[in-house]
């Protein structure tokens, strides 16, 4: 398949995360026909039943490309206007699988290897095929991680810091409203005041930002409400024990503070006339760390678009990625 093709056919085997196993199989299926006919090796990475990584490798991988099989839902098959390619994970990121892949053929083709292709599952929920990756290297010097960059080396990533807040109060009829103690008023009050604490900026990455996600919390509109929560997300863009304490103070005994997740900001290595970027979101390379070497975070595609019903990924930007993961290689291994 051409890297239009291939975008495609990843694009239409549903991977919300949590359900990779059918684009794992297809990745190992089709790598391993690659590898047959060009000496190299393709193993699969358990990471829980019917979930995998998969790793295909030339030689002794001096740099590994890697990237992520799960999306986000809702699942959206692919469609192809001439111009771009549509659908759920078109950029975020199967498109990125199959330009690396791309790249791993041109490689090969001119009589390059010691590289390696790390496809792994979990990044858009809780990274759990990094974590597992992560605690079995290979010796790789460099992982250049694929995620929508506009094609431009990111300098530096947000963070993210993670909470649950939980308010617990007790139920009563609404009529009475003296009687019970609403959890959901609770809520509010909390998160009124979290959202009047001034967060820090970074020279680089700008200001650190906070999104309320979720909220849940009630029983019927005639019942004083006896629990709620909220999930929030916050974009760190340094040292998050400033806004950690910040929120404590703000939300004091109005609700419970539960940390769900600390993964800090990303400083990279860059390519030298490679254009850059400054990103503000997360990905696997915190928890990768530099156990499959000093991470790069380059890679096609815009993520404005992805997590929306117009994901899209322009055939240009995929067919210049083949070439730009091929030169980024090349220039590794020198």
């Amino acid at each position: 398949m051409n890297v239009f093709e291939l975008t495609r056919a990843l694009v239409d085997i549903e991977s919300i995360s949590d359900n990779e196993g059918a684009v794992g199989a297809f990745l190992q299926n089709y790598l391993a026909k690659i590898a047959e006919r060009t000496g190299g090796r393709v193993e699969r990475m358990d990471v829980e039943p019917g979930r995998f990584n998969v790793l295909a490798s030339w030689g002794t991988p001096l740099v590994t490309l890697s990237t992520h099989m799960d999306t986000v839902p809702p699942f959206i098959p692919s469609r192809d206007d001439g111009e771009f390619i549509w659908g759920r994970g078109a950029c975020d990121a199967k498109g990125i699988i199959a330009s690396m892949t791309g790249a791993a053929e041109k490689l090969l083709a001119e009589g390059v290897s010691n590289f390696g292709l790390l496809f792994v599952v979990g990044e858009e929920r809780n990274s759990a095929g990094a974590a597992v990756a992560a605690r079995t290297p290979r010796g790789s010097r460099y992982l250049v991680n694929g995620e929508p960059t506009e094609s431009k080396l990111a300098l530096a990533s947000k963070g993210t810091l993670r909470y649950e807040l939980v308010a617990r109060g007790k139920m009563a009829h609404s009529a009475y409203p003296e009687l019970g103690e609403s959890a959901i008023e609770k809520l509010l009050d909390a998160l009124e005041a979290i959202r009047r604490v001034p967060l820090p900026s970074d020279t680089l990455m700008g200001r650190c930002t906070m999104n309320i996600g979720t909220i849940a919390g009630g029983r019927a509109p005639n019942v004083i409400a006896d629990a709620a929560k909220a999930e929030i997300l916050v974009r760190l863009v340094g040292d998050a024990a400033p806004v950690r304490e910040a929120f404590a103070r703000a939300v004091g005994a109005k609700a419970e503070l539960n940390e769900v997740l600390c993964i800090g900001p990303i400083h990279f290595q860059t390519v030298d006339s490679l254009p850059t970027t400054v990103v503000s979101f997360t990905t696997d390379v915190p928890v990768f760390g530099k156990t499959w070497g000093e991470p790069l975070l380059l890679g096609p595609g815009s993520i404005l678009v992805a997590h929306t019903e117009n994901e899209r990924i322009a055939r240009k930007e995929l067919s210049g990625a083949v070439e730009m993961y091929a030169e980024v290689v090349r220039r590794l291994q020198s």
